[in-house]
Parts: C-alpha cells; structure tokens; sequence
C-alpha cells in the first residue's frame, strides 16, 4: 500500500494520498473531511473538481469542492451547510486513515472518516462517523454524497418485478422534489433500472430519493464505473419519506447519495455509517438489458467482499 501525504493537489498542499498500485484515492487536510479524487492510477477522477474551488479555504461561505463531502439529513438551511473550510486533523496507523473535523461551531456536531483501501481489490471502505457535542439530544442520518464529473450516468436499482397475489402492497416509496420533472430527458425509466444522465447543457436541477433495499447504486462514465454498496435495515426509518439512496443533477454535477437511517444522538454520542467504493471497468449502454449483462454481475462480485 502506498501512503503519501504533505503534497500538493489542485492548490491544496496538504493532502494525502493511498495506492494500492491500480487504483489511487486523495484527501485533504486543508479543508473538509474531503475525498477529492478517486479513479485509477494516472487515469481520470471520476469526482467533480470545481476549477474555482481548487485550493481554496476558509471563509464563512459554503463551497460544494466536488469529491465525497459529509453531511447529515433532514436538508436544512443554513445547518446543513455550514462551511466546511477549515483544516481537519488526519492520522494513518499504516491501514487507516482518518479525517477528523473540529466541532461545528453552529451545530454542536463533530464529522469523521474513516478510510481504508483493500490492497488487492480494486475498493475502499469508507466510516462515517457523527458525534453530538450539544448538551441536547439531535434527531439526525449520515448522508454520505458522492459528486460525479460531468456527463457520468447514475444507475438506481428498481425493485424486482412481481404480480400477483404476492405484490398486492407497494414496494418502494419514491419520493420528488419540488423541481423534479419526471418527462425530463435526463430521466429513464426503466422495468429493472432507474438511470439519470448528466448534461452540461442543461441548466435545471432534478432530484429524486428511493428505497433501495439492493444496497448498491452506480456511476458510469466513459467505460469506468464506480460502485457505492451499503447496507439497508427494513427495521428502521430513513429520511425524506424512508429513502436510504438519492440522486441528483445540475449543469455541473452529478451525486450519488446514500444515507443511514434516521436517530436520536443523545449528547456526548456518535453514530457511525458504512459504505464501500469499488473501480470497475466495462462499456455500458443506458438500457435494461445492457446494465443486466455488464454492471450487475460486477455487482455481483462486490457481494464477496463487503460486510456491514
């Protein structure tokens, strides 16, 4: 495993690196917790990268950065978007490293990560970790976003189709926001697939939230993939309606957010959530059958791997 920190990322000049030799990911130390990049060795960073973001820090305004950011739901403003513009400690014990955030000063919550990268497999497992240093207690879910480049696909799973006597309740809520448009070109509504495609010509915004007891969701661009699995818990209640995974685009990004289910954190008490990133390579096309021969059996393949 290579581990390298201290050096310079898009202006940033403390930030760190970890390699297992095919695949790379970077954080850093300047402002966050951030993962800034994440992709193949010497290959594209399949994260957004703002060019007028790179490099900068503090400040009292919000910046989006690109990359995996941290937040928490239910949406609120200006809770949600306290700046994240300040150095964060790290440490590496020679396996993880973690990205620690002073308290918030307007919330009272203190953000961690935790990463770790497999050193054969072509992934990192990533803990987020909420602490609440209130003295009162906070209804609040881990809500881990990860913000695709331009013209990257998302791919939601759709629940497995039956009819019967069986399938006589719903399956999966769906929840819209107040902006979606569901004739929106970006939107295809697929038998087995939900899939939204980035588009940097369009200037509107779409959103919508799911149920997604497969636990996985999916980014495509330009044959590389990247995988995010997570667990789903039918003993729990998760935000905007019960949805543990979301998707969202505009005219520069596109997110692939996964959340944990909604809890009362009692102060002095930290609630942790668990995902893994896995790099693939393969051709897609944006139809059922195509994502059912290329994606879901390296889908498949993530299922040895993981464990919640």
């Amino acid at each position: 495993m290579e581990y390298k920190d201290k050096f310079n990322y898009g202006g940033w000049g403390n930030c760190i690196k970890l390699s297992n030799g095919k695949i790379e990911l970077v954080a850093t130390a300047d402002v966050g917790p951030r993962i800034i990049r994440f992709g193949e060795v010497n290959g594209k960073n399949l994260f957004k990268e703002f060019k007028n973001q790179l490099g900068l820090t503090g400040g009292d305004e919000w910046r989006s950065y690109g990359g995996i950011r941290f937040w928490y739901a239910p949406e609120v403003f200006p809770r949600t978007y306290y700046p994240d513009n300040s150095p964060v400690k790290y440490s590496w014990d020679g396996k993880i490293l973690k990205l620690s955030q002073e308290t918030e000063k307007t919330t009272g919550i203190k953000k961690e990560m935790e990463v770790t990268m497999d050193e054969k497999n072509n992934y990192v497992r990533i803990v987020y970790r909420l602490i609440n240093n209130n003295v009162w207690d906070i209804e609040l879910a881990p809500w881990a976003i990860s913000v695709m480049a331009e013209n990257s696909l998302a791919i939601v799973p759709q629940e497995p189709f039956q009819y019967g006597r069986e399938s006589l309740l719903p399956v999966r809520p769906l929840s819209l926001w107040g902006y979606t448009k569901m004739q929106d070109p970006r939107w295809t509504w697929g038998d087995k697939y939900i899939t939204l495609k980035q588009n940097p010509k369009s200037n509107s915004s779409q959103k919508i939230g799911v149920l997604n007891s497969a636990g996985w969701v999916a980014g495509y661009n330009e044959g590389e993939i990247l995988i995010k699995r997570y667990d789903y818990n039918s003993d729990f209640y998760y935000p905007d309606f019960d949805c543990n995974t979301e998707i969202y685009t505009d005219q520069d990004v596109l997110e692939l957010e996964t959340l944990g289910p909604l809890a009362i954190l009692e102060p002095k008490t930290e609630i942790e959530y668990r995902e893994y990133l896995f790099y693939f390579k393969a051709f897609i096309e944006n139809t059922d059958k195509s994502i059912d021969d290329n994606l879901i059996p390296l889908v498949k393949e993530t299922d040895k791997l993981i464990k919640f």
